[in-house]
């Protein structure tokens, strides 16, 4: 399938609807949903919360001896990103490797989310990382989570990775000595670990947050978050056939990605259910279905960094021949530079690419709403369902059963955009428009806080020469590294995520890329010699101001959003600190300064 071409401007009288109109609509519904109190209407989880942080999957007796020791290097998070850290170190010729991860086992957000239905909304063959190294080709299109919890286990044994792991293990501080030209890494469970190197991994969305609605600690029911799923009481598994359900009613607080997939499962063995809407989600076509065998065996070696890479530039606009991944995500490529930010159509002037923009956001966001009206056969409900704001500011969601769970007659969904939320739990009941919903057990599909993990938050402190902490370092002028990855100050620190470089939309790829990238530093410390790896302060702050230069603004698009964590629930932050040329640009980029001479920037220290 040919990638779309270049946004252009139709002509008005085509369109077949009056884009001020739809302005005015997107605005009013912005302005039912916005509160005063911003992102302070949720609430994090602890204290008396901290049972919905618990992990129920892990055995609560485990315990164990601190460790004091020595490895090369240790990785804090065992999701995809530490064990893409890991896998590519190994592959770098680094032997003691560590991973320090909070759960029981490998996986990261696919080890703590195993609710009903659970999927990866991305293609699995270029979702999964390291199938080929791992030698496993998806059952799925779109994988469940069993299968990616799974693989992820997967690559821990093929790497040797679970032989000096610690799990049920938090670190609790990093703290550089001067002397040994080491990390000394403090946990929760009293380890000393020396490390020469540490990566931190530990995930933008990873701790779950809970609405801060009145009267919900009186609730005399039973409540858990859907990233803690609790079988116990609800039976079944990620499948369905939650038989617990049967003789309860349920309440459901959230309509965001994970309460699409978990909806259906609820509809379907709860004797009546409830879902809570602010916002409605976006909800595509899903069209899931098994590997074909005879595709799977025709693949040839570098079959998914081929895919993978056509993907990442079909869906950033890059010029490509052929789409061969062919699916939601593609065919609406043009309208994700809102949330992706990519140079692939400067060419074209600013206003003019903008109208476009919008006119093409416009129609699809029309055939979304048109999908609801077909599929929702109460036109009441089908008007509630309707999501009215630009593609872009939530995260598009994709379901053949969502909707269609609404046409059940023991469904009801009630919309709370009016009461700006939930207005209050009783011992019994949840309220809206004062309006009381009897139910037995409330389960909250209501996402995670941003950044509140790792070396950002300052949750896991680390403090580098002299004893700064970096928290103080970043504290004038917001943060400052080199390719969002290290710091000068820091030396052999490095950290993965979105922050002063590039993402995407499959964001396990962006972790490989930068994986592969601190793998290549370090091999080459090692061909060097160098003691350390650090950025001169000259080079980190080169990167600064181009950031700063290169950042996107997307300030005035994501004003005009809906409220969500997209956009700091509607108050925008003013200043982007994405690399606005796009994540192609930005790999060409690495491997551009790792081949023409950066590595000077970062290496010293002989030995």
């Amino acid at each position: 399938m040919p990638v779309p071409p270049t946004p252009s401007l139709p002509d008005p009288s085509d369109l077949g609807f009056d884009p001020e109109t739809l302005r005015a609509k997107y605005r009013a519904e912005r302005d039912r949903r916005i509160r005063p109190d911003g992102s302070g209407q949720y609430q994090g989880v602890a204290g008396e919360f901290e049972s919905y942080d618990e992990d129920p999957h892990a055995d609560r007796e485990f315990t164990r001896e601190p460790l004091h020791d020595r490895v090369e290097a240790v990785i804090v998070g065992g999701g995809f990103g530490g064990l893409l850290a890991a896998a590519r170190l190994r592959q770098a010729g680094v032997e003691s490797i560590r991973v320090i991860e909070k759960g029981g086992d490998f996986g990261g957000t696919w080890y703590w989310n195993r609710y009903p239905g659970i999927h990866c909304d991305i293609e699995s063959y270029i979702y999964l990382p390291l199938l080929e190294e791992v030698g496993y080709v998806p059952k799925w299109r779109y994988a469940p989570g069993e299968e990616i919890r799974q693989h992820a286990r997967a690559i821990g044994r093929h790497f040797g990775l679970y032989e000096e792991a610690c799990f049920q293990t938090c670190a609790t501080e990093l703290r550089w000595d001067e002397d040994g030209s080491e990390w000394l890494v403090a946990t929760d469970r009293g380890d000393r670990i020396r490390a020469r190197y540490v990566v931190v991994s530990s995930g933008t969305l990873s701790q779950p947050k809970l609405p801060g609605i009145p009267g919900i600690e009186t609730f005399k029911g039973h409540t858990f978050h859907t990233s803690r799923w609790d079988y116990a009481y609800t039976g079944g598994d990620a499948d369905g056939g939650l038989t617990g359900l049967a003789d309860k009613r349920v309440a459901l607080i959230g309509t965001g990605a994970t309460a699409i997939q978990v909806v259906p499962h609820l509809a379907a063995d709860s004797r009546r259910l409830y879902v809570f809407q602010r916002t409605p989600s976006s909800v595509d076509v899903r069209d899931n279905r098994p590997t074909d065998p005879e595709w799977a065996g025709s693949l040839k070696p570098g079959w998914q960094r081929e895919r993978r890479d056509n993907f990442l530039k079909v869906v950033t606009g890059v010029r490509t021949d052929q789409d061969l991944v062919n699916d939601s995500w593609t065919s609406s490529a043009r309208l994700q530079e809102k949330l992706i930010p990519t140079n692939a159509y400067t060419d074209v002037p600013v206003e003019e690419r903008e109208r476009a923009y919008e006119i093409a956001d416009f129609q699809k966001m029309n055939e979304i709403r048109d999908r609801v009206a077909d599929v929702v056969e109460d036109p009441e409900t089908a008007e509630k369902l309707k999501p009215w704001y630009r593609y872009m500011c939530k995260r598009p969601t994709f379901s053949d059963h969502y909707l269609q769970a609404f046409n059940r007659p023991d469904v009801t969904l009630v919309d709370t955009a009016d009461s700006h939320g939930v207005e209050r739990i009783t011992e019994t009941a949840v309220v809206v428009g004062s309006v009381e919903y009897e139910v037995d057990c409330v389960i909250f599909a209501t996402g995670f806080a941003v950044g509140v993990s790792g070396l950002l938050s300052g949750q896991l402190p680390a403090y580098g020469r002299g004893g700064l902490a970096l928290q103080d370092a970043w504290r004038q002028g917001g943060p400052r590294t080199l390719h969002g990855l290290y710091t000068h100050g820091f030396p052999n620190l490095f950290q993965l995520g979105p922050m002063q470089n590039a993402s995407a939309v499959n964001f396990v790829h962006i972790l490989d890329e930068q994986a592969t990238h601190i793998a290549a530093v370090v091999a080459e410390a090692h061909e060097r010699g160098a003691a350390y790896v650090e950025p001169s302060a000259e080079a980190e702050g080169e990167w600064v101001a181009t950031i700063r230069q290169k950042a996107p603004d997307l300030y005035r698009f994501h004003a005009e959003c809906t409220p969500g964590y997209y956009n700091n629930e509607g108050r925008p932050r003013e200043r982007s600190e994405q690399f606005g040329d796009g994540p192609v640009v930005f790999h060409e980029l690495l491997a551009r300064w790792r081949r023409d001479g950066g590595l000077d920037d970062v290496l010293a220290g002989a030995e």
